[in-house]
């Protein structure tokens, strides 16, 4: 008798992902996918899929150059399902369509967005598009003022590409081979940027929670933070203090550096260093050459790439919860307390051992990619070591490697920007067999020496 395969529902989620990277990579090797009308070699349409699929940004052929409308329409299309989830859209047309959502299709979507409640999850969805639609089209609209006097009717294009790629945090722009650098010190682009990079980052939960709060204080009149849960102090807290941190050290590295912002005005300064913090967490657009930064700026970089956004976003790296829930378990630990606790709230134990995992499980990836693109290619340490966390991240931001990368780095990059995207937990969960086992031995317990 045949035997069925059954697959969990985080391996569906992985498997979604395989699936749209090659329909993408099939689609972007075609000829009619380049303006030269010659298809690319395989690789690189493989690499294109994957880094837009996974909202990662490195390319290796230029985005501007090499795609026609059809091939950036897929690359497009394949951002917005990255960035949503391939989970998450066909959920969307199974309400669209005013049908009910199976138990299977609810465990779906409780996995692809990490969350831990199954309820509401139909119009948990609905919202979840039309919000993003909401946004994006705002930011197209607002890019326009600045790309349709420039660039005429293909200014609309340009905008909502843009829009699109900075609210999935992807990183990927059709305006030049250089990326946003020609618009370093233009306000209006650099705010537009950070605020599409920003919304997309902090997660969808604390959308929904800033818009309750909102309403209650319009009611009773009361403070809108003490109202907000948990998450959201986190997310909103750690995200505040890592864009200005990030900023106003990278504002201090680079202050008199000639090729970043040693020539610019106060004001230009200040602006460049704060989309640099804001686009390593983990958009991926450089409004400065990365290669011309001081090594204290690369490194402050390097950590906020790692670090990330925020859980239930479109954004990407261990995100700001794991990474504050492990920075309070250790302050927790030194000051010999039992009970890890933050904002006058206990943080419930499951939650800080699957913050360990996740960073582990990143570190891991980041560590074997690293060794591994080093055994390939001659570049220097920190931009092999840069390019990897950029990619486990699923940043974008390189610092001139990736168009040089050979087809075996290529593809260990590929396969660093698939598992970064997909989450290192949900990789740990797919292959996991799940039973529920009534286990009620211990095993003795002997002390060991840590530290």
């Amino acid at each position: 008798m045949k035997k069925t395969i059954k697959l969990s529902t985080t391996q569906l989620i992985l498997l979604s992902f395989i699936i749209a990277i090659l329909i993408g990579s099939l689609l972007l090797w075609l000829p009619i996918s380049t303006q030269s009308g010659e298809s690319v070699p395989y690789i690189d349409a493989l690499f294109t899929a994957t880094t837009a699929t996974c909202v990662t940004g490195l390319v290796t052929v230029p985005t501007y150059s090499t795609w026609s409308v059809f091939g950036q329409i897929v690359i497009l299309l394949l951002i917005q399902i990255g960035g949503l989830g391939i989970i998450t859209v066909l959920s969307g047309i199974t309400v669209a369509l005013n049908r009910r959502m199976k138990l299977k299709d609810s465990r779906l979507i409780g996995d692809a967005f990490n969350l831990n409640s199954l309820e509401g999850l139909g119009k948990f969805v609905k919202k979840v598009i039309l919000g993003t639609f909401i946004v994006e089209g705002a930011g197209a609209l607002l890019y326009m003022t600045v790309f349709v006097p420039e660039y005429g009717a293909r200014g609309i294009w340009i905008s909502v590409f843009t829009s699109v790629s900075a609210f999935c945090n992807a990183g990927i722009d059709i305006i030049g081979e250089s990326s946003l650098i020609p618009y370093a010190t233009h306000p209006l682009i650099n705010a537009v940027t950070c605020a599409l990079i920003i919304l997309g980052g902090i997660g969808y939960i604390v959308w929904w929670d800033l818009l309750r709060v909102f309403k209650d204080v319009r009611t009773q009149g009361t403070g809108c933070f003490k109202r907000l849960t948990l998450h959201s102090k986190i997310v909103l807290s750690s995200s505040v203090v890592l864009i200005l941190v990030g900023g106003a050290l990278i504002f201090a590295f680079e202050f008199s550096n000639p090729l970043t912002i040693g020539n610019m005005s106060l004001f230009d300064k200040l602006q460049v260093s704060l989309f640099q913090s804001v686009t390593t967490r983990t958009a991926g657009f450089a409004s400065v050459p990365q290669e011309n930064l001081t090594n204290g700026s690369a490194f402050v970089s390097l950590l906020l790439m790692f670090i990330g956004g925020s859980p239930v976003g479109t954004a990407g790296g261990i995100k700001t919860v794991t990474f504050v829930v492990l920075a309070v378990t250790a302050y927790t630990v030194i000051k010999g307390r039992n009970e890890v606790t933050l904002f006058n709230r206990s943080i419930p134990l499951q939650a800080t051992r699957k913050a360990v995992a996740v960073a582990m499980t990143s570190f891991a990836i980041m560590v074997i990619s690293t060794v591994s693109l080093a055994a390939v290619t001659d570049a220097s340490a920190l931009d092999i070591i840069y390019e990897t966390v950029s990619a486990t991240a699923t940043v974008g931001l390189t610092r001139n490697l990736t168009p040089f990368l050979n087809t075996v780095g290529k593809m260990i990059v590929i396969c660093t920007m698939y598992l970064g995207r997909i989450g290192p937990i949900s990789l740990a969960i797919a292959f996991t067999y799940h039973k529920e086992i009534v286990n009620n031995i211990k095993n003795p317990t002997e002390e060991i020496s840590v530290g």
